[in-house]
């Protein structure tokens, strides 16, 4: 209850100082940063391919036949067709041969999984916290089965995490309801128990790790990181800087009764999207997978415009025909991650998977280019032998000719000759 008072207080105390600054009318113009454009371009294969692969591992016995994968392009957005997209990465899928092709794991493929499961079972403690402290963050302390596994990629979830994963922490998850056999079911993955060593945000962990090499606990606060050249007007940098100051408002905390339109309300907002940013494997989301959230993460509609509002912050790319947020903090100037989740091993080493495909089918291309350049070449020589001989042979028939003619004009003066003599 103090707690509650103080924050109204504090409230009121910001609203007579700025009567008239709305949060909703701060605007922020956006600015393209290239260095994390660029960072999702790289991804671009990476995406591709795991959608495809994905169509086939989800199918029976993990085999599809390749016409009805073919089907399947514009929906998993493949820019090129599919067998030409599998020849160029032939380590992804095996295909059988004609007349009914089937596509199938490759070799390559399976062993991946196989290290994929023994890794997700390496970090399942970190994995069971990071889905506990996403169940802590709703305030139903509950969360639909389908919206998780919409975003279960997002945060290193195992495909299978309702078996693999809920099963071994029963002091952390209740399942309610019947999830169905692929997730899609009316269930709910409930908090069986609060864990207070959970209830700590990303930045409150920061805070006490600086107390342990300082002595002092700094206030815990948001990173601000404004790429160069961004400058903000002098309005909004007033704002931000009076904003700063407020109290940090964990996203564990309980913030029954906070007005919305207000700037502690924006500070939970932003707390929140941090720490979901903060949760997934490369600090970065789909803004539709996070919007999914908004019932039980107490998000607006408009929760979308505080990642322009903040853009030292956030950064919000429009790469991929799709708005992926990202948290600025854990990227370098360079667009490199430095904020590397344990879990994004994951996805090197399915990328790894790919380069080796990728450099064979670079290595047969090539080859197969130096051949056809011979056949080109022997076809040019034979050619040129071919037009040589006929060219002799024609050359030694003139001069046949014209010995012939020599002899027979030989033959005519020596006749007349002797005629005349």
């Amino acid at each position: 209850m103090l707690l509650r008072a103080a924050a109204a207080a504090v409230a009121h105390r910001l609203l007579v100082i700025h009567p008239v600054r709305r949060i909703a009318s701060l605007k922020v113009p956006w600015r393209r940063d290239e260095a994390l454009d660029a960072s999702i371009n790289r991804d671009r294969r990476f995406r591709l391919a795991s959608r495809l692969v994905r169509e086939v591992l989800l199918s029976p016995d993990r085999r599809l036949l390749l016409r009805y994968l073919a089907k399947r392009r514009e929906r998993i957005r493949l820019p090129v067709h599919v067998q030409t997209f599998l020849r160029r990465y032939p380590t992804l899928l095996s295909v059988s041969p004609p007349p009914n092709p089937v596509a199938s794991p490759s070799p390559q493929l399976l062993s991946y999984l196989d290290s994929a499961a023994r890794l997700q079972a390496t970090h399942a403690p970190l994995l069971a916290s990071r889905l506990a402290k996403l169940l802590m963050i709703s305030s139903t302390r509950a969360l639909p089965v389908a919206k998780i596994a919409a975003a279960k990629r997002d945060f290193g979830l195992p495909d299978d995490f309702l078996v693999s994963l809920v099963p071994r922490y029963p002091d952390l998850f209740r399942l309610v309801g019947d999830p169905g056999p692929d997730a899609s079911g009316n269930a709910f993955l409930e908090l069986a128990s609060w864990d207070d060593r959970l209830a700590k945000s990303v930045i409150e962990s920061r805070a006490d790790r600086e107390a342990d090499v300082v002595g002092i606990r700094p206030r815990p606060n948001f990173t601000v990181k404004l790429p160069k050249g961004f400058y903000l007007k002098k309005e909004m940098r007033d704002w931000v800087r009076d904003w700063l100051e407020l109290p940090y408002v964990s996203p564990y905390a309980d913030t029954f009764g906070l007005n919305p339109a207000s700037p502690e309300a924006e500070k939970r907002l932003v707390g929140v999207l941090h720490e979901v940013l903060s949760l997934s494997v490369e600090r970065r989301m789909a803004v539709p997978i996070i919007g999914k959230f908004c019932e039980e993460f107490k998000l607006s509609n408009a929760f979308s415009n505080a990642f322009t509002r903040h853009p030292g912050i956030f950064y919000v790319s429009l790469k991929g025909g799709i708005k992926t947020v990202v948290l600025r903090e854990a990227y370098d100037e360079n667009g490199v991650l430095v904020d590397r989740d344990p879990m994004i091993e994951l996805k090197e080493r399915f990328m790894a998977i790919m380069d080796e495909g990728h450099r064979k089918y670079l290595e047969d291309l090539r080859r197969k280019n130096e051949m056809l350049q011979k056949e080109r070449e022997s076809a040019t020589h034979k050619g040129t032998d071919v037009a040589k001989n006929i060219e002799e042979e024609s050359m030694e028939e003139s001069e046949e000719d014209e010995d012939e003619d020599k002899e027979h004009d030989f033959a005519q003066v020596d006749s007349e000759g002797r005629e005349l003599l």
